[in-house]
């Protein structure tokens, strides 16, 4: 399959099974537990109906606006996804100039095969985003080290004090091959090494990773840098009410893909409770299971700025390198766009105007 030749994203997710060694595949498209969560978030999706107005004039219909005080063509940012390189020799620089194309943020995973200084040099816009590591002073470092490289926000997953327990890449004790590594980490680590009945990734992220990040860790960081601070992997209504009080600038409604705690609840069933009770001034943005601009436009319609979009991004860069990416991206917005005029919006505002609601 060429890039010009996918109609959808979906196209790519076959295209990129088709090519990545099983345990790779299994790795980008698995879900923690029995799946649940994983299978939820598309279903919930799909259970989301909008209500289109008609006799609007749409004949001048935009997708532009902006994320985190930055004009962008479209209310997109591609997700942190780690270890790029595992699905092509590029890995994140192919995804990322594919952004820099596009014009929309990419973001930076902490365990990115690639150092961010490489990513920045490209041009574009650049988020980092950070996990609390054990040692916290190596975190601030890491902060610090994003912001001189030029990168424009910082995004605090908070949803993951261990890796959750991920079957697939326990079955296939999946191990990082010595050409991928975590660039921002150490050069070799517990993640390349086979372990008896678990995910090396698992293993290392556990012992990496701080079980007691909290919210005086949110505080300290906020203290630390001028950059945007974004928490993603915000669920419950008051905590997203905390995180605005706490001085960050958006927070991502995010199950981590249903990654993390299986049974977690969809991520668009999550805004549509939690929207209502943040101020303006702390911005949204969805993140799990967006597959098309329809889903953009629904995620709008229940209160968020604009979406995360991450393993589309990365089944694009499997099946066609950078191209593959680029029409990802390119897709996403004709379809947004589509989604917009048809629903008699000709703007991102006048859809976040637009009456959802999700059949049960």
């Amino acid at each position: 399959m060429t890039a010009e030749s996918a109609q959808c994203l979906t196209d790519f997710e076959r295209a990129a099974a088709s090519v990545l060694p099983a345990d790779v595949r299994d790795f980008v498209a698995g879900g923690s537990g029995a799946e649940l969560t994983l299978d939820a978030n598309r279903a919930a999706l799909d259970r989301v109906f909008l209500v289109p107005r008609m006799l609007r004039d749409v004949s001048h219909c935009t997708t532009r606006t902006t994320l985190l005080g930055r004009p962008v063509p479209m209310p997109v940012a591609i997700a942190p996804v780690a270890y790029q390189r595992l699905v092509s020799p590029d890995g994140e620089l192919a995804a990322a100039r594919a952004a820099k194309e596009a014009g929309v943020p990419f973001t930076v995973s902490m365990l990115s095969s690639v150092p961010v200084e490489e990513i920045t040099a490209l041009g574009g816009t650049v988020w980092f985003q950070l996990y609390w590591l054990r040692d916290s002073a190596q975190t601030l470092r890491l902060a610090h080290r994003a912001e001189e490289a030029g990168c424009e926000a910082l995004v605090l997953t908070v949803d993951v004090p261990w890796m959750g327990r991920r079957l697939r890449d326990v079955r296939n004790r999946f191990t990082l091959p010595g050409h991928v590594r975590a660039a921002h980490l150490e050069a070799r680590s517990t993640a390349h090494q086979r372990q008896a009945g678990d995910s090396a990734l698992a293993v290392h992220t556990g012992q990496a990773f701080s079980s007691s990040v909290t919210w005086e860790s949110v505080a300290a960081l906020r203290e630390q840098t001028r950059l945007p601070l974004v928490l993603k992997g915000i669920l419950a209504p008051a905590d997203a009410v905390r995180a605005a009080e706490s001085g960050v600038d958006a927070i991502v409604v995010s199950n981590h893909g249903g990654r993390q705690l299986d049974g977690a609840a969809p991520s668009i069933d999550a805004l549509a409770e939690l929207a209502p009770a943040l101020p303006a001034s702390c911005e949204i943005l969805l993140d799990s299971g967006i597959r098309s601009g329809t889903d953009v436009l629904k995620a709008l319609a229940l209160g968020a700025s604009g979406v995360l979009v991450g393993r589309p991004v990365i089944w694009g860069v499997a099946a066609a390198g950078e191209a593959g990416a680029r029409r990802v991206l390119d897709l996403l917005g004709a379809e947004l766009r589509d989604a917009l005029g048809l629903s008699g919006c000709g703007s991102v505002p006048a859809a976040r105007q637009l009456r959802a609601y999700q059949k049960r």
